[in-house]
């Protein structure tokens, strides 16, 4: 419970007073009273004021309905990363003044700001930045909020050509750099000096802000430099971004710097190629893997079992081509809508004369980013009934986005993707039950990959933005369905407003990891509009025609993504089935080798993936070697075991267990397969 300093059990009469309410207390205060009257805990950084983000110095009206914004709070990290990355320019400016300011948004887990240098930023300055930071935090200089007019923020800040370009664009669509302007009013941050009250530096920004510096404390951390485009627009000019994090105290920082550390072992790239797995040759491009015949069998793993999954709950299996022509994406909508994600168009079918006049004109084919509008005339091929529906259409479709290069990451961000795609068509009766089951199905699935913590998020359209096609009525019903069986699944939902697909509402669901990271999985979505623009029909029980609901449904996102996600969630040591090589034999002599052999023979019999090492290694080096490459399980053979018709299990952890009898050893890795479990 937050402490105020006036309550409702007060009785003193104020001369001149408001009524406001405060963590949903009401609360009789002076007129002219702020946040830091309202507030003593030093928890609390800033606060909202009818729903708005605002300074603990804002001046309160009659009626306001305040909520105490603490510094652990998400808004409060988004605060105090803010502040950060305001600190961090001005330690950049104090010891390089000709440094020209770009924008310095909160991110997740931190904070970054964009700098026009003439040189790029090495560790060295990160060094001497950060002790500047402390600096300026320990001097305790104040932010204050200063509304002021366009045209007089273009004469104080003319020296500033990144920061003038944003008041031009101020009210448009900025992404991140939505924090330096708004569509409201027009403010700048001044750092004050609390001695003096003089203002020793300050920046074009929305806020808010910690009340002052010394509250950033000692949490924050620079941690790497980048290039980035001014506005993520590759025509633009190339900034430095110095990203760096922050913390409402040391241990956390601590804390937080340990998971990257883990991350770091986990980070599939590397284990892609540690174990083998992937690559990305220069030769075929960017955002584009090979998989090599040990992530080959694995991801056969993954996609066969799939399949089965699939098939026991009545999906049909579909196929269709990489490309279309324009006309296909033109009644979907995806070239007016994703146009910018798509590869440019493949001029195609045009015939010329011997003159070279064109006697038929060409057509414009596209790399397909999406497999939705196959199924949707797979489906309108022939008439459909009541009696059809659900049909339930599944797909591995490799699809193709142009990706920015600069947001291509490993097998987590690509060019080239197939993704498990489905796409059911049910009668509007049946769409809550439907979804339902999808939902239930996803998270099964999941769960045998090995993912058990999840929530959800509900993605919804922004009003009166053109990009999201359909009624208000449509779009009510939709959103209100997927709301009610994502509540339903009593999961933990969490609202996304303006994060639908154009066609639709979305569920969302959202995965943690072994070390608590959220990765996005599986996306429901729910689509009234396309059905309408591809006049899909099917005849009811009366005789009558309706339009069929259809829901898309990728419930690995992609399955390379899913593919890297597995990798670090495990930290390549994969459970027996999925792993690439199950079991390795090493014989403790070559005489030995044979012996191994046939109880190889035996686990190949049973669909076994194992190998016996037949190396000139010593014994001990084969083991590090299998045990480097994270094989679940080493099976060792001697004299005594061949004499005992034994074997000894070799773990990944190091672990040994000795003489087990090979028919136990068979029974044993085979039940571990079969069941899915970890070892």
């Amino acid at each position: 419970m937050v402490r105020i300093r006036a309550n409702s059990s007060q009785m003193r009469f104020l001369v001149s007073s408001i009524n406001v309410s405060v963590d949903g207390l009401s609360v009789t205060t002076e007129s002219g009273s702020d946040g830091f009257k309202l507030f003593t805990e030093r928890s609390i950084v800033a606060m909202r004021v009818n729903g708005e983000l605002r300074d603990l110095a804002h001046k309160l009206n009659e009626g306001d309905v305040v909520e105490g914004v603490a510094i652990f709070s998400q808004d409060g990290l988004n605060i105090l990363r803010h502040s950060a990355a305001h600190v961090l320019a001005q330690a950049v400016q104090s010891i390089n003044p000709e440094a020209k300011l770009g924008i310095g948004p909160p991110i997740k887990d931190g904070f970054y700001y964009d700098f026009d240098v003439e040189s790029s930023f090495t560790p060295e300055d990160l060094k001497a930045l950060e002790k500047a930071m402390e600096r300026i935090i320990r001097s305790g200089q104040r932010f204050i909020r200063r509304v002021t007019t366009d045209g007089d923020a273009r004469v104080e800040l003319s020296g500033e050509p990144y920061k003038l370009e944003l008041i031009g664009l101020k009210g448009s669509e900025l992404g991140e750099g939505a924090a330096e302007v708004g569509a409201g009013e027009l403010t700048i941050y001044d750092n004050v000096d609390p001695q003096t009250g003089e203002t020793v530096w300050r920046d074009l920004c929305r806020g808010p802000h910690l009340p002052n510096t010394r509250m950033i404390g000692n949490g924050f951390a620079l941690t790497r430099v980048a290039s980035a485009y001014w506005r993520g627009n590759e025509n633009n000019k190339q900034l430095q971004r110095i990203y760096g994090t922050a913390w409402p105290s040391k241990d956390e920082l601590r804390a937080h710097q340990e998971r990257l550390e883990e991350a770091a072992k986990r980070d599939h790239r590397r284990l892609g190629v540690d174990l083998d797995l992937f690559s990305f040759p220069d030769e075929i491009g960017s955002g584009l893997a090979v998989f090599h015949p040990k992530g080959g069998i694995m991801r056969r793993v993954m996609e066969d079992y799939s399949r089965k999954r699939h098939e026991e709950s009545g999906y049909d299996f579909v196929y269709s081509p990489h490309i279309s022509k324009s006309n296909l994406f033109e009644i979907s909508g995806h070239l007016q809508t994703y146009a910018d994600g798509m590869f440019p168009p493949i001029r195609m079918d045009e015939e010329l004369d011997e003159l070279g006049n064109v006697k038929k004109v060409g057509q414009d084919y596209y790399l397909k980013p999406m497999n939705c509008p196959f199924h949707i005339l797979i489906y309108r091929s022939q008439p459909r009934s009541y009696r059809d529906l659900p049909l339930r259409m599944f797909e591995f479709g490799t699809v193709y986005r142009n990706e920015k290069s600069g947001v291509l990451h490993g097998l987590t961000r690509v060019r080239g993707l197939t993704q498990d795609d489905a796409h059911l068509f049910v009668t509007e009766e049946n769409m809550e039950q439907e979804l339902t089951d999808v939902l239930d199905f996803v998270l099964g699935l999941l769960k045998d990959y090995g993912l058990n913590d999840f929530y959800l998020e509900l993605s919804t359209r922004e009003e009166g933005n053109s990009k999201f096609v359909g009624s208000d009525s449509i779009w009510k019903t939709a959103t209100a369905t997927l709301e009610k069986v994502a509540a339903d699944s009593g999961l933990e939902l969490i609202p996304d407003p303006g994060g639908a697909a154009f066609y639709g509402p979305k569920i969302s669901v959202q995965a943690r990891d072994a070390i608590g990271r959220t990765w996005q999985m599986s996306t429901i979505q729910l689509d009234f509009n396309l059905p309408e623009r591809f006049e899909l029909e099917y005849t009811t029980a009366e005789g009558t025609k309706n339009r069929p609901v259809m829901i898309h449904r990728a419930l690995f996102g992609s399955v390379e993504r899913f593919f890297g996600v597995l990798t670090e969630h495990y930290a390549g040591h994969f459970p027996p089935w999925l792993a690439p090589v199950q079991v390795v034999g090493v014989p403790i002599a070559e005489a030995f080798s044979e012996y191994l052999h046939g109880i190889a023979a035996e686990l190949r019999k049973s669909g076994v993936r194992v190998q016996v090492d037949d190396s000139d290694d010593r014994m001990q080096k084969k083991i590090r070697n299998h045990t480097m490459n994270k094989i679940p399980f080493i099976l060792l053979a001697g004299e005594e075991d061949q004499k005992a018709g034994a074997v000894s299990f070799r773990f990944r952890d190091g672990s040994q267990e000795n003489g087990i009898s090979v028919a136990t050893a068979i029974q044993r890795i085979l039940t571990a397969i079969d069941a899915k479990v970890q070892v």
